[in-house]
């Protein structure tokens, strides 16, 4: 009979069970204090320690993980924000530019001060006559196209700094590869006239 019960303890007595009661009963750990300092859990190291110890190196390594996260936000937001400065001054250079060439010329040495992967420009086709026999057509990009994008990273600011998915780099950057984050600005009046993306490897 003994086996019995036992048995029927056993079937009773299984993960969900337990984390219910656990649920059920937050006190549990309280009433029973004395119990809870000599419970012992597995160890991958250390072999066991107690669920106190357990509990407490688990909190530990959250933590870590946490102060790991908030560092590289940090860290990113201040890159961002440099970025974005840069942005502002090679906007200044682009504008006193006296052609498009010279405005590539300008940018793709912008690009090389800072160390970025590449810079590109993309001129909107409705505005911009660079159809053929131009030697500027691979610049040409669909304002339809590109709404899309616009909308999603955009929005109502003249400014982007993050990263794109594969159609919106494929649009945007056809030639690019291993592309990290960028920096894209809507230039012009309104920026009606064309889009430039930075790319930062």
């Amino acid at each position: 009979m003994k086996h019995v019960s036992e048995a029927a303890s056993d079937s009773l007595l299984n993960d969900s069970a337990v984390s219910d009661y656990l649920l059920q009963n937050p006190d549990f750990f309280i009433r029973n204090a004395r119990k809870v300092e000599q419970m012992v859990v597995p160890h991958p190291i250390r072999g066991t320690v107690s669920l106190v110890e357990w509990q407490l190196s688990r909190q530990r390594h959250q933590i870590a993980q946490l102060e790991e996260e908030i560092t590289l936000l940090m860290e990113q937001a201040s890159a961002n924000h440099q970025l974005f400065e840069q942005l502002l001054t090679l906007q200044t250079r682009l504008a006193a530019a006296d052609s498009l060439h010279d405005m590539l010329n300008r940018l793709h040495r912008w690009a090389r001060e800072l160390g970025l992967a590449g810079a590109n420009v993309r001129l909107f086709s409705e505005k911009w006559r660079i159809g053929a026999p131009s030697d500027f057509t691979q610049l040409a990009l669909s304002r339809q196209a590109f709404e899309p994008v616009r909308i999603q990273r955009l929005g109502k600011q003249p400014h982007y700094l993050g990263s794109l998915n594969g159609p919106e780099l494929l649009l945007l950057l056809p030639q690019a590869k291993a592309v990290g984050s960028v920096a894209m600005s809507l230039l012009g009046e309104r920026g009606e006239l064309r889009s430039e993306e930075r790319r930062v490897g």
